[in-house]
């Protein structure tokens, strides 16, 4: 739950001071859509009765709770609605992960709905595949390991801002004026309330308070820690300079890339991922420009690349001696996991981009995917929300609802020069 509202300070610092309430909303608005969703028949599309071959959950089944709440027993190590709750705060929070590539220009309406079909139609069937371990394809008949979401959860997200920021496409003045973070200081409270957050959420899938939880949560501080200084390092040698921003960012690439491994790997393989994903990621930020997608908060060169390397890297550094009890290729166990691992990452990626793809479409061709120039030129906080984050001038406070006009100069908090994650 507190990860939700750390993303929205993370990638809220790095929105425009006119554009850092919608950020944050659009974020926050997956606590709404997402948690209704799952209590309606979200649960039951991920862990109920398989319809077939693995690919997704009765709808029908728990509709609504009801059938829990009649066979729930409290006397059980882990009540049925513990991990309802637990696993509702994973969709709510993968779904939240796709507006940072959608930042500062797309309808807030718009978002909403494409929220509600993308959580129905790609995450609840992929994470059933993953998290069902009784039933999902992904974990039962291919074998594939994914402790707490690689794939279901930040593979997903990846692909989907990916193919989100492409069609809706570029900021407008993207990338001639370089969109620098307002905010730092949020963008660092952010990324240590998602650390935080984490714990519960790498330890916490353990199910228990035991050896397996204590083995994520070692692992989540390690591999995390040096993706710190991989991060910072790669700035340093590649751009003179060592960055706060970068600092934030390879925090949460650590974290992503132990998601699926906590509890495949040792604490020495973690700080060997977690080095290792810091610079995948460092590097991957840059493709941008390269490529021209406009990622506005590079989804796709963290959540997506760090989050397919941690998952591609069990099958290199997983060990007998964790709690998943696989060898992967530097400790004698072959290439069988290694390649099991890779066409779970890739079953993701292909499903994640044909279904998001036409999700996107349907939303354009319906309700349009963009603010309009003026608005997104002047930032969209007060055209979606009646609102400002910050006083712009003394005849107005927060709220767009006077019928003042609010001046565009003034002794307004200025998108200030800072660090940005330019390749």
């Amino acid at each position: 739950m507190l990860m939700t509202p750390g993303l929205a300070l993370f990638y809220a610092g790095q929105a425009g001071a006119k554009s850092v309430l919608n950020m944050m909303m659009m974020v926050f608005s997956a606590l709404g859509v997402v948690g209704v969703l799952w209590i309606l028949y979200g649960y039951s599309m991920v862990f109920g009765p398989d319809i077939g071959l693995g690919l997704l959950g009765n709808p029908a089944s728990y509709f609504g709770l009801t059938a829990i709440l009649e066979n729930d027993e409290a006397s059980e190590l882990v009540p049925t609605l513990a991990i309802v709750g637990f696993q509702a705060m994973f969709a709510i929070l993968t779904t939240a992960l796709i507006a940072g590539a959608a930042a500062s220009r797309m309808k807030f309406g718009a978002w909403i709905l494409f929220s509600a079909l993308w959580a129905t139609l790609v995450y609840f069937p992929v994470a059933h595949w993953v998290f069902d371990l009784d039933q999902g394809w992904i974990a039962t008949s291919l074998g594939a390991l994914d402790f707490a979401g690689g794939t279901a959860v930040h593979i997903n997200a990846g692909v989907a801002a990916l193919v989100l920021c492409i069609i809706m496409g570029k900021r407008r003045n993207w990338p001639r004026e370089a969109a620098r973070p307002h905010n730092l200081t949020m963008v660092m409270l952010g990324a240590g309330l998602l650390w935080f957050g984490w714990f519960g959420f790498n330890a916490g899938s353990a199910g228990a308070a035991d050896w397996a939880a204590g083995f994520a949560f070692t692992n989540t501080v390690a591999a995390t820690a040096a993706a710190i200084l991989g991060w910072l390092l790669y700035e340093r040698i590649r751009y003179g300079k060592a960055t706060s921003l970068g600092a934030a960012s390879g925090i949460v690439a650590g974290l992503v890339a132990i998601t699926p491994a906590a509890a495949a790997i040792s604490p020495i393989g973690a700080l060997i991922v977690g080095g290792i994903a810091g610079v995948l990621s460092a590097w991957a930020v840059g493709l941008k420009y390269k490529l021209g997608y406009d990622d506005s908060f590079d989804v796709v060169g963290v959540h997506l690349v760090a989050g397919l390397w941690g998952t591609v890297a069990i099958g290199f550094f997983g060990t007998a001696v964790a709690p998943d009890a696989t060898d992967g290729l530097f400790y004698g166990g072959g290439v069988t996991q290694l390649g099991i691992q890779v066409l779970a990452a890739l079953a993701t990626i292909v499903y994640c981009a044909v279904v998001t793809t036409i999700i996107v479409l349907v939303v354009k061709a319906t309700l349009g995917l963009r603010v309009d120039d003026d608005e997104e030129l002047a930032g969209i906080d007060e055209g979606q929300h009646a609102e400002t984050g910050y006083e712009f001038s003394g005849l107005r406070g927060g709220s767009g609802l006077s019928t003042a006009t609010a001046p565009t100069t003034g002794s307004a908090p200025s998108e200030a020069p800072t660090a940005t994650k330019e390749g």
